[in-house]
């Protein structure tokens, strides 16, 4: 039967606990006899290293990810720009194939690349007045062309 009871013993407390917390150990104030160092220079040395460490923990929990973050959030700007120009370029792309998959696009694309003429056309070509530079370097193979240049131009 059950009567309120239970069979699990619970701890017993001391004489010392009475009254206070079970922080005060933590709390009060440490013996120099006991102390880890009893030296002031030895505490501001072991103070200065235990900052040390707690800096760089922090940096390493805190810092370098955040670093990290903003890194991957610029190159994920750069990367979406990229893709951008990249879905540009293909919609051009698919445009240029959609014009070519008509007949009038097949054929000027062929009059274009291959010079197709449609029957009773002519072809004509046209060259533009070509203009030679008139100063070549100074030397063996160029002062003769000079020469003939100079010739052609003064009519001598």
């Amino acid at each position: 039967m059950n009567d309120g009871r239970t069979s699990i013993r619970r701890p017993q407390r001391r004489a010392s606990d009475a009254g206070r917390s079970r922080l005060g150990d933590l709390t009060r104030p440490i013996a120099r006899e006991h102390s880890i160092t009893q030296r002031l220079t030895s505490r501001l040395a072991l103070g200065l290293a235990a900052a040390t460490i707690a800096l760089a923990i922090a940096v390493t929990l805190y810092v370098l990810p955040i670093r990290t973050w903003l890194d991957q959030h610029n190159e994920l700007q750069d990367r979406q720009t990229q893709l951008d120009e990249l879905e540009s370029v293909n919609a051009d792309l698919q445009s240029e194939v959609d014009r070519l998959q008509t007949d009038a696009g097949a054929r000027e694309a062929a009059r274009d690349e291959i010079g197709y003429l449609e029957p009773g056309e002519q072809r004509s070509t046209v060259i533009d007045d070509l203009t030679l530079p008139r100063r070549l370097p100074k030397g063996w193979p160029y002062s003769p062309v000079t020469q003939i240049i100079k010739i052609r131009t003064t009519g001598d």
